[in-house]
């Protein structure tokens, strides 16, 4: 076996589990990481979220009220968090039917290994599980061909791409606006 078949195998045996407050010290790893590796993909800074503590994050993994649209999902190369994606809604009474997805983090080591796609197919279960849930959205660098590619295989489509989203130094980039309906 070659060692690229050996890693796709690795990956479909890939453990992938919600994330809890035991886990925040590797999330916060694997998000400093990729916010200074890939400035262009998301919107938060990387040099301002290097100073939050890692307990900073633990609302993402769930909330006080215990909202089941409010949860991280985590994938598993050994005991290193290899992957990462959220899901979360608004609070308010008449959005809280749309889910939104945010945070979608794979090593660069570990892409290409369907990592990516099987915590996305495992976040859409969760989130249709949750009965309110009607839709989740998402946002992607419109230059990000491999991930669009990956959100669309999964039955996204664009339905708006908003210029000059980001400005890292003196670079914009656009971010296109993600939808999949899940009734």
């Amino acid at each position: 076996m070659s060692f690229a078949s050996f890693k796709r195998a690795m990956a479909l045996e890939l453990p992938i589990r919600q994330l809890g407050a035991v886990d925040a010290v590797a999330y916060k790893a694997l998000r400093d990481e990729m916010l200074a590796r890939f400035p262009d993909a998301f919107t938060s800074d990387a040099q301002a979220d290097l100073a939050k503590p890692a307990a900073s994050y633990l609302s993402r993994f769930s909330n006080r009220d215990g909202d089941p649209a409010r949860f991280t999902l985590g994938a598993w190369l050994g005991e290193r968090l290899a992957g990462a994606i959220s899901c979360e809604r608004d609070e308010r009474l008449k959005v809280r039917h749309i889910g939104h997805i945010i945070g979608m983090m794979v090593r660069p080591e570990a892409q290409g290994q369907g990592i990516g796609r099987a915590l996305l197919r495992e976040c859409i279960a969760q989130a249709r599980a949750v009965r309110e849930i009607e839709m989740l959205t998402l946002s992607v660098t419109s230059s990000n061909v491999s991930a669009i590619g990956m959100y669309e295989g999964c039955g996204f489509i664009r339905y708006a791409r908003l210029p000059r989203a980001i400005k890292v130094g003196d670079t914009y980039f656009d971010k296109d606006q993600m939808v999949l309906n899940l009734q």
